[in-house]
């Protein structure tokens, strides 16, 4: 078996924005092959995601990793970063009065980072919305795009330059370990080393299970988005994000369109989301219902893969059960927005180093991040 398997020093499964990132970093330091099950990188999660950076959006842990990922997003420092990763966004969190007590929590929780607001200014910067629907409000005014198809291939570049190998079409069929080794059959090879990072999105489970290892409770929940075209009288470029406090919807400007989603977290089994009519017609409904605006024609729908554990917060480890074997899973909704910490983080933990000081500063440590945390060790 040693004769006939391509060696490495570490293996990454899946080449979403986890996986590519942490392997970009890896790679710098070893000798890392980069495994993608679909015809290219980022078809699943990482390619439909509308993501925003956000500090005040996600978990305690989202948010330390958020922040220490801004000097990044501001300089990425990579030859291959040649347009802006962030641009200007906003996001407001609407309340009606009987939503009043959520938002109020959330107020406290963040503090400086929000201003609150009523609903009459709130309907003035957004006058789509309809008189009387927003009781208060909190606006975040700096929060940003996400342009995610720049950063993924700054992080696959960086990669591929740092001598790192891609193999796509390479669904993993086997997984065993013999000798303090892994062993992992993928696009008709056979591939070694000692370390393997599952980073394989809504199928991080399944790949534990192939390698005898417990799973971690990981739970798929589909998300349904929509484009439409925007009121012809509304110039709608510079209007932040809007997030209905309790998440039941958000909208946001998207390329001379508007991006809608009724915010659905429907557990699904790893798979090609695909959006179904009752989630589209249930968003329509909610946003019709808050906004002044009648749809009548989706212009684009699509759906994805949210992938969560039962405390919403990543899972970045090697297992105890088994050396070498190591979890990046488990972002959720937040893993643009957090890959450059995540990554870096993650990477000094399968080379046995410390976590950055600046992300340690941030509040992040091993312990956040374990799969023995919350009772996720089974």
């Amino acid at each position: 078996m040693d004769v006939q398997a391509k060696q490495f020093d570490i293996i990454v499964i899946g080449a979403g924005i986890a996986g590519a990132s942490v392997a970009a970093e890896l790679a710098k330091k070893a000798k890392v092959v980069l495994l993608e099950r679909e015809a290219y990188p980022g078809y699943h999660t990482t390619g439909r995601s509308a993501a925003i950076y956000s500090s005040t959006y996600g978990p305690s842990t989202i948010r330390g990793l958020t922040r220490a990922s801004r000097d990044f997003y501001k300089n990425p420092n990579s030859e291959f970063a040649t347009t802006p990763l962030l641009n200007p966004r906003g996001i407001l969190f609407i309340a009606r009065s009987d939503q009043n007590e959520t938002l109020d929590m959330m107020a406290a929780e963040l503090g400086d980072s929000v201003t609150s607001i009523d609903g009459a200014l709130a309907t003035e910067i957004i006058p789509l919305l309809r008189k009387g629907y927003v009781n208060k409000a909190l606006i975040d005014k700096i929060s940003f795009d996400i342009d995610v198809d720049t950063l993924h291939q700054i992080y696959l570049r960086e990669f591929k330059s740092s001598g790192g190998e891609l193999l796509t079409n390479a669904d993993v069929t086997g997984l065993n370990k013999s000798s303090n080794k892994w062993f992992v059959q993928a696009a008709g090879e056979e591939l070694q080393a000692p370390i393997v990072v599952n980073a394989s999105g809504a199928w991080a489970d399944h790949i534990a299970k192939l390698g005898g290892i417990s799973p971690i409770g990981l739970v798929p929940k589909r998300r349904t988005a929509m484009l439409v075209t925007a009121p012809p009288t509304l110039n709608i470029a510079s209007w932040p994000m809007v997030v209905d406090i309790d998440e039941e919807f958000y909208l946001k400007p998207d390329g001379g369109k508007l991006l809608l989603s009724p915010a659905d977290e429907t557990p699904s089994v790893p798979c090609d989301a695909q959006p179904e009519e009752l989630d589209v017609a249930i968003g329509v409904d909610r946003i019709e219902k808050a906004f002044d605006l009648s749809i009548r024609k989706i212009d684009h729908k699509w759906a994805g893969l949210r992938s969560f554990v039962k405390d919403k917060s990543p899972v970045a480890g090697f297992d105890p059960s088994s050396d070498g074997f190591f979890w990046l899973a488990g972002q959720g909704g937040y893993g643009i927005q957090s890959a450059p910490a995540l990554s870096r983080t993650a990477a000094a933990l399968i080379l046995g180093r410390d976590i950055p000081t600046d992300i340690q500063d941030e509040g992040i440590t091993a312990a956040d991040l374990s799969r023995t945390r919350m009772g996720l060790m089974t």
